[in-house]
């Protein structure tokens, strides 16, 4: 493959600019995510500060990003909020990073309505260049068709330059070198092919925990030193200069949180308050008493059946401060948490008890629920994204409103309000949080 194209000295000398770009792909699979975070540990490696960001209401990637920077990742959405709060957010969280690495989602420009919501628009609206990963195996020059029209599809879309993957020899690369070159686009480097370089799917995506020891591979040291070097033997930085752009709540604020149950949490979420504190439901009792809102957010608790069950303080503590109400938002786990018990294959869980309803887990009612969703409530509009397996066993219960998709289309996803609790299948989007508060 191609040599070392002196990394090292190209990496300082485009410090300063405060580097800056976003990383997309023809569609989904092209390896954009295996760059992206090779190029963070590559900056890392240099002794750089990077700020990791993921385009739409992804978990997984951002807790890989937040393991090879050190810095929490952050979800940029443009359907979820306005674009205004996206500009907002990549001001606030690239203070003092040396780069900031955009992570897109999905092909270029796939959205919830075309190219609405899509990493083309993050793009758009950050004024950031795009790097695009193209996957070359068993292609030549045929990229050249493909190339162009991302090119010049969007005159307001600036695509910077190029990283091939997969690429078979170094005579391939030379080939698609040629179709830059006749181009006049940037070729940054020609990634080889290997499968030390491929990262698998897992549960809900990536696999992933936190502390950083993922139960599958995906993210351990190795794998992102591994991935690292490739980056520094075949890659030349994109040297690309980011944009000038352009808080809190206070009171006692308690949130669940632990390694997998209860995890899916934006981090400007927990930014949006003055003062945070967390809990684990799988081995502490929550003291309620002073706790203007209790936070349970989604992850994954039907793999932690068995410590939830055991822990019953915890149980009947957040039953007891849902009666006496208090208030409480509960998003897809949370909710589950919330509800009389979790069923699976192996019987029937007891939970909280606080919502009379039952979840199925078993593997024949896997049923894939995703996109984004958007409700009314108290005449205020509440916007966010749902993606589970799981269902709730029989009828689905009744919405206290009618929850609707992207696009507008009526959604069955139930809403609840009991006391002073709210809780859905919904991960809510952090802007969201201030109106909850006040109608909960």
């Amino acid at each position: 493959m191609s040599k070392n194209l002196f990394f090292c000295p190209l990496i300082r000398t485009f410090a300063p600019m405060k580097t800056a770009f976003l990383i997309a792909a023809p569609m989904s699979g092209s390896g954009k995510t295996t760059i992206a975070r090779g190029l963070m540990a590559a900056f890392r490696r240099m002794g750089l500060t990077v700020q990791p960001f993921k385009c739409g209401p992804d978990y997984i990637d951002t807790k890989f990003h937040e393991m090879v920077c050190g810095r929490p990742s952050v979800n940029l959405d443009t359907f979820m909020a306005s674009p205004s709060h996206a500009r907002i957010l990549y001001n606030r969280y690239s203070e003092g990073a040396d780069v900031s690495i955009v992570e897109g989602m999905m092909g270029m420009y796939d959205g919830y309505d075309r190219d609405r919501g899509s990493s083309a628009e993050i793009a758009r609206v950050l004024g950031l260049p795009v790097v695009l990963v193209v996957n070359a195996r068993s292609a030549a020059y045929s990229v050249a068709p493909l190339l162009q029209g991302f090119i010049r599809f969007r005159d307001d879309v600036r695509v910077a330059g190029v990283i091939f993957n997969q690429v078979g020899s170094p005579r391939h690369a030379a080939m698609l070198r040629q179709v830059c070159d006749d181009l006049g686009i940037v070729c940054f480097g020609c990634m080889p092919k290997s499968k030390d370089l491929e990262l698998g799917s897992r549960y809900l995506g990536l696999d992933w925990s936190l502390p950083p020891t993922p139960s599958q591979g995906g993210g351990d040291s190795t794998e992102f030193d591994t991935i690292a070097n490739a980056i520094l033997r075949n890659v030349v930085p994109p040297p690309l200069k980011s944009p000038l752009l352009g808080r809190g709540l206070g009171g006692g604020f308690l949130f669940a949180r632990n390694t997998e149950s209860f995890s899916f949490i934006y981090q400007q979420t927990i930014d949006s308050f003055e003062s945070v504190r967390f809990f684990d439901p799988e081995r502490e009792v929550p003291v309620l008493d002073d706790v203007d809102l209790l936070y349970l957010p989604g992850g994954y608790p039907e793999k932690h059946l068995e410590a939830l069950v055991a822990n019953d303080g915890c149980r009947q503590a957040i039953r007891d401060y849902a009666e006496r109400g208090g208030r409480i938002v509960a998003e897809c786990g949370g909710m589950m948490y919330l509800c009389r018990e979790i069923v699976t294959d192996g019987g029937a869980y007891a939970m909280c008890g606080v919502l009379p309803y039952s979840i199925s887990a078993r593997q024949a009612d896997r049923k894939l629920s995703l996109g984004y969703r958007r409700f009314t409530l108290d005449g205020r509009e509440y916007r966010g994204h749902e993606f589970h397996y799981t269902q709730f066993l029989g009828e689905v219960p009744p919405s206290v409103c009618q929850v609707y998709d992207a696009k507008g289309q009526p959604v069955p996803t139930p809403v609840f309000r009991y006391k002073n609790v709210l809780a859905s299948y919904t991960h809510l989007y952090p802007c969201t949080w201030e109106w909850t508060i006040d109608n909960v």
